[in-house]
């Protein structure tokens, strides 16, 4: 079966040029001594993994960050070779794939160690592991408090190879922040122990994205950027240390148009009445989509290169807006939910502000069943992806 000739009525496309150019920004930032980690974790952020992991290598880089034992299997067998490192959930359930598919675990505590020691011994392999460090997140990782319990046993480690020794900001948006200070002090000092005793000569990482553009001291070995490789700023303020391009835009098309007059309701609850003669476009999108019911009588889409409010409450497969101001529309029209028409732009960070979340959450709460299509270069057609959701066995350019 051949891939659809045009993307689905409801769909996103992901510009693979914008993530090379994203991650070309990181590369200035960070310099050519530090190894760069990309995080396709949630689906490449809702961008599609395997797609957006294979634009990365293509460009050189080497590793990866997933977040759980399952993303990394789900690359392996999509054909990545890249390193690739479970930074979230590893339980000792996991041993056998992690050994089968060259996954590299996050270790944030003993018994984990422990139980990959062993593993290890009994059956002969080698497992490489990234030690992770609290120094300051409250999450996972070893408290360097506790290092007088814990450094004994990084130096009686055969089987388990330490390939890595991290930890997270916190605050990395706000780089003076006594908060954001005190980690990467306490990252420094904990580091410097474990060197002193033989140990971690493996890279050294903490900067998450907002640290890789506001924070050059916490860069060390490598860096990890996530959001910033799909153009995303989870703190406007942060935008100035860098230009970056969002990759995504989700689209859809009018459903249905419907004139009603003065002072009708619309949708659940009557929460929107019209102040006058209205037309209101249904569009077939809804918070099953991932089109958020917090957006409801606070969201505009785009059509025609102008912004329409959205108007009522957003349902699960179904949303309205008021198109009373835009000329010319008809059903099929294209609506842009995020991203750019006729130079008009809807950016993740703004409907997070409608939806009082973050960018982050926006992208990645995106269906999996909303197809992606995938963009090379502006010279080629757009391209399908991740055509299991949509077309079985189709082939992918």
């Amino acid at each position: 079966m051949s891939p659809p000739t045009k993307p689905a009525e409801t769909c996103c496309l992901v510009d693979l040029s914008a993530l090379r150019a994203n991650l070309g920004t990181v590369r200035r930032l960070v310099g050519a001594r530090v190894e760069i980690l990309a995080v396709v974790k949630a689906d490449a952020y809702g961008h599609g993994d395997v797609e957006s992991a294979r634009a990365l290598c293509d460009e050189g880089v080497r590793r990866l960050g997933v977040a759980t034992v399952a993303e990394g299997v789900r690359l392996r067998e999509s054909g990545i070779e890249a390193a690739i490192l479970v930074l979230g959930s590893v339980y000792p359930g996991d041993t056998v794939s992690l050994v089968r598919y060259s996954l590299d675990p996050v270790v944030p505590n003993l018994d984990l160690l422990r139980h990959l020691e062993a593993f290890g011994a009994e059956h002969g392999v080698d497992i490489p592991c990234h030690l992770k460090l609290d120094t300051g997140m409250g999450r996972l990782g070893l408290l360097p408090d506790g290092i007088e319990e814990w450094l004994p046993e990084l130096g009686r480690l055969r089987a388990v190879k330490l390939q890595g020794i991290m930890s997270h900001f916190a605050k990395a948006e706000e780089p003076e922040s006594p908060s954001c200070r005190g980690q990467l002090r306490a990252f420094r000092q904990t580091l410097e122990r474990i060197r002193a005793a033989g140990l971690g000569l493996a890279p050294a990482h903490m900067a998450n994205s907002a640290a890789v553009l506001g924070l050059p001291e916490a860069h060390f070995d490598m860096v990890r950027p996530g959001g910033m490789l799909y153009g995303i700023v989870s703190h406007p303020p942060m935008a100035e240390h860098a230009r970056l391009a969002p990759a995504l835009t989700w689209k859809t098309r009018v459903l249905q148009l419907k004139t009603l007059p003065k002072h009708s309701a619309v949708s659940y609850g009557g929460t929107f009445t019209t102040r006058r003669q209205s037309i209101i476009a249904t569009l077939p999108v809804g918070y099953a989509d991932g089109y958020k019911r917090s957006l409801s009588n606070k969201a505009a889409v785009l059509i025609r290169g102008q912004r329409a409010p959205v108007v009522g409450r957003v349902t699960m497969d179904l949303t309205m807006a008021d198109v009373t101001d835009i000329a010319g529309v008809q059903p099929g029209d294209e609506v842009v939910l995020l991203g750019t028409q006729a130079g008009e732009t809807i950016s993740a960070e703004e409907m997070a502000g409608w939806a009082d979340t973050i960018s982050y959450e926006i992208l990645t709460s995106i269906s999996p069943h909303i197809p992606r299509y995938y963009i090379r270069n502006e010279a080629e057609p757009v391209s399908t992806g991740r055509l299991e959701t949509v077309l079985p066995n189709a082939p992918t350019k």
